[in-house]
């Protein structure tokens, strides 16, 4: 029995289970809350803000923004590339800011870089009754 073939198709077989394993693992965002205060002269609408840390080649799914938020999105460090509604996908950079009208499709949020991390300040002014700022795309 030539037992060479058969240790070529096990280490074949084990090799595509990995690369299948890992490119269905895509690394995603870290969402972390920030700040959050109701408006005393806004009645009924609050700001918050959260941190967006994606590592190395992370992206968030395609989402939606609450109906009432409007967005103010500032990169801390890093590169990222952002595409809201039908806009054109365009890489911010550290410093660099853009905005976001109230109900938004966000169908590209992602690192533009596969090797450095990159962070972002998203600050939501919202109807204080609107807890889920963000909605998967289905």
């Amino acid at each position: 029995m030539n037992v060479r073939p058969i240790l070529i198709a096990v280490f074949v077989t084990s090799a595509i289970f990995a690369v299948a394993g890992a490119a269905a693992h895509e690394a995603s965002e870290i969402v972390k809350p920030n700040f959050e205060q109701a408006i005393p002269n806004l009645p009924g609408k609050s700001l918050v803000a959260v941190e967006v840390e994606y590592p190395p080649g992370a992206a968030s799914s395609p989402h939606l923004h609450a109906k009432s938020a409007f967005i103010y999105a500032y990169v801390v460090s890093g590169a990222i590339e952002s595409k809201v509604n039908d806009g054109d996908v365009h890489v911010f950079h550290a410093g660099e800011s853009w905005s976001e009208p109230p109900g938004a499709t966000h169908s590209v949020s992602r690192n533009a870089s596969k090797t450095e991390p990159a962070k972002l300040l998203a600050v939501f002014v919202v109807d204080s009754s609107d807890k889920k700022l963000t909605m998967p795309i289905k």
